[in-house]
């Protein structure tokens, strides 16, 4: 017994249970070193456990008890509790990838993480689930992330750095309860408490390629008696784990079979076969028969070689589909000779790349004097390692009123014991309400629905956090998070709704808000968009449409586009400018004209008519000798007159327009419009030369009656309005009940 600085509340007692023979070991680490104190193994009397699986549960119990009270005898040590691995016939594994859109490129906080890790669980148990054809329960009893990556690329710790999408590299494990129950119930039966349990691969691993080594794509077989497990690393990371579920049995069982012995004499003929030339045993027919060494490997060939075909595909499939640098072979199973030739035949490696680990890799253990170094003793001193770096347990713990079983890596938080109980991640997360999705001129749009509340979690009935780390016996409850509401966007929210079109209407400019249509129909500002939506705004007005806005009809209005008459399909865009006459008033001004034209014509005709009348009487007279003269002066004088009369006509009735015109502009600006916005909808005032902003309560229906709230809001413009306050072509008004 090693007595070297001892120390009892330091010490950890470790058992490797396994198919043939149960270790166990009890020391402390001190500094970079393990100290074994004492060592004790004890080989099964029946096949009480095959291929990693307890099958006698009262026998292992009563060979753990042994140990137990030989290793307290040997320390003066109580030993009350226990580290334990569990085999890994039975371990799963899965390696998935998982991607997360943060809202924005932002910062990555510790939260993100956690929901990427748990997505990756779900996401691998889900996959397990469709692969799993057994009727076993399946459980996850820890994950590991392998690599994270921002926006794609690889990042160690991705936490605080900007990233629009966080990614990770999941490992996820799962055993079933019948495994982890049986070796409970051997433990307990023994008198002991599960201190800390792990997996066999994890614990072999831990000695047999140290940290230091994990850079390199090394892949390490444990050759057990029932089950050969496989880990491999590389990047630093311990990337996959598997399984085969044979190994040394399987040699000693075909053995048996052809000499006719029994198992526990086949397993000694085996054993022995690894240090001596010949081997004397005697058959089920009671003759002693001898074998030499090359006759056991020669019936164990086919074994071998099966063995170590399928641990190599099994290595190349968890390595992506290529061989490692090297291979290193750990426990009693792969200690048969040509074992480590043939693996590294199947892997194409050079023979110096597949080796046994022994002795030489326990440089940091220190053992008393007569233990055993050699590969047997890898794992349990790995058991007893990964004592210190984690408290791997089962625990129990109330979730929302269902007592559930956890696999206690030291580190439990809420979301693991939520991700156990099958609580949906959904209901753990804040939810968007439903997106509205449309298109705006074509393009593509969305309008986010709200984010919901999280989750209300309590522990013993203190408001937690998802990421509060548990213990045994804790009572969680989770309400579940809730759903935002959907999302709600109207025409008027949009950006593109803000521009205008500008027009010159009888000389005033006039900016009108640009026409919107949703699935082909004409809508205003306050219409609310519906998912797939197709809306468009558009750069013109038809002149249908401008004159339901200006709230003016083609019947009762002559309406001109650039000094041009309107075409009931013309169209109405910035910068025209826009005539609105009267058509009562254009067809009054056309019958004063035609009148006043009628009556100067009947005006001259009399004129030239009196004038005819004249000379013919004259014409009729005696006329004296200087008649002729005469004639011709009164023509002259009657040609002269006709052309006073005639420029009499013009002048009177140039006078006659310019009057006309000047009556038709006194009428128009009697009857000035004028067209405002009242609370976003457009109103036309008429029949005054000017408006003033009290005029607008002539126009709303707004009751002012009865008091409502604090008062009446006015605003002009955005700023308060005067009632008295002049109105122009334009304006923006607003009027409503403060609160």
């Amino acid at each position: 017994m090693n007595q070297m600085n001892m120390n009892e509340e330091e010490t950890v007692f470790g058992l490797d249970i396994g198919t043939r023979n149960v270790v166990g070991t009890v020391g402390f680490r001190q500094g970079e070193k393990f100290v074994v104190v004492a060592q004790e193994i004890r080989e099964h009397q029946t096949r009480a456990m095959v291929d990693g699986q307890i099958h006698d549960i009262n026998r292992v119990a009563a060979t753990i008890a042994d140990i137990r009270q030989s290793l307290q005898d040997k320390t003066g040590i109580r030993l009350d509790e226990v580290c334990i691995a569990a085999a890994g016939r039975v371990l799963k594994t899965m390696n998935v990838h998982t991607d997360m859109d943060l809202d924005k490129e932002r910062n990555v906080t510790r939260d993100d993480m956690n929901t990427l890790i748990s997505m990756g669980v779900d996401n691998a148990f889900a996959e397990f689930q469709e692969k799993n054809d057994t009727d076993m329960h399946f459980y996850c009893v820890g994950y590991s992330v392998v690599k994270y990556y921002i926006n794609g690329l690889w990042m160690s710790q991705p936490e605080h750095h900007k990233a629009k999408k966080l990614g990770a590299d999941i490992i996820a494990t799962f055993l079933p309860d019948d495994v982890v129950d049986g070796l409970y119930s051997a433990v307990e039966l023994a008198g002991l408490k599960v201190a800390n349990l792990t997996l066999e691969p994890i614990a072999a691993i831990r000695v047999a390629i140290p940290e230091k080594f994990r850079l390199l794509n090394i892949a390490m077989v444990d050759v057990g008696a029932g089950t050969s497990d496989i880990s491999i690393t590389d990047d630093g990371s311990v990337i996959a784990f598997g399984m085969l579920p044979y190994a040394g049995d399987s040699m000693t069982e075909l053995l048996a079979k052809t000499c006719l012995i029994d198992f526990a004499t086949a397993e000694k003929i085996k054993t022995a076969s690894t240090q001596q030339d010949e081997i004397k045993y005697e058959d089920i027919m009671g003759t002693e028969q001898i074998i030499t060494a090359e006759e056991v490997l020669s019936i164990c060939r086919p074994e071998i070689e099966k063995i170590a075909k399928s641990t190599a595909e099994t290595i190349k499939e968890l390595n992506g589909g290529t061989s490692p640098s090297a291979v290193f072979i750990v426990g009693g199973g792969g200690k048969i000779k040509g074992f480590d030739k043939k693996i590294a035949d199947e892997l194409g490696l050079e023979p110096s790349r597949v080796a046994i680990r022994g002795e030489e890799i326990m440089g940091n253990i220190e053992f008393p004097e007569g233990a055993l170094k050699d590969s047997t003793i890898i794992t349990p001193v790995g058991i007893c390692l990964t004592h210190y770096e984690k408290n791997n347990n089962f625990i129990y713990i109330t979730f929302n009123g269902e007592r559930i079983k956890l696999y206690d890596n030291n580190k439990l938080t809420v979301m693991d014991a939520a991700m156990q109980a099958a609580f949906s991640r959904d209901g753990l997360f804040p939810r968007r309400g439903t997106d509205l999705h449309y298109t705006v001129n074509g393009k593509n749009r969305v309008t986010k629905g709200e984010h919901g509340e999280s989750a209300h979690v309590y522990v013993n009935g203190e408001s937690v956090n998802l990421s509060y780390q548990i213990k045994s016996n804790d009572v969680i409850t989770i309400e579940e998070s809730t759903l935002g509401l959907p999302a709600q966007e109207k025409i008027a929210n949009l950006v593109d709704c803000n521009g205008k079109i500008v027009l010159n209407v009888n000389g005033d400019e006039v900016q009108l808000p640009k026409p919107v249509r949703v699935n082909g129909n004409i809508v205003t500002g306050e219409y609310m968009i519906q998912d797939q939506d197709v809306i468009e705004f558009l750069s013109y007005y038809t002149l249908e449409q401008f004159c339901e806005f200006m709230g003016v009809s083609t019947q009762d209005m002559v309406i001109y586009i650039n000094a041009e008459e309107a075409a009931a399909d013309s169209t109405i865009c910035s910068t025209d400018r826009i005539d609105l006459k009267s058509k009562k008033e254009l067809e009054r001004q056309q019958i004063y004209e035609a009148a006043q034209l009628e009556a100067k014509r009947e005006k001259f005709s009399e004129t030239v008519k009196r004038h005819i009348a004249a000379d013919t009487k004259s014409a009729e007279e005696p006329k004296p000798e200087t008649a002729e003269k005469t004639d011709s002066k009164t023509v002259k004088t009657v040609n002269v007159f006709k052309g006073m009369v005639e420029d009499a006509a013009k002048e009177e009735k140039k006078e006659e327009q310019n009057k006309e015109e000047k009556n038709t502009e006194e009428h128009f600006e009697e009857f000035k419009k004028v067209i405002v916005i009242v609370n976003q909808k457009p109103i036309v005032m008429r029949g005054k030369k000017n408006y003033t902003f009290v005029d607008i309560f002539d126009y709303i229906n707004f009751d002012t009656s009865k008091m409502r709230g604090s008062g009446i809001a006015t605003l002009v413009n955005g700023k308060d309005a005067q009632y008295t306050q002049e109105l122009y072509n334009g304006d923006k008004i607003d009027v409503y009940w403060k609160e």
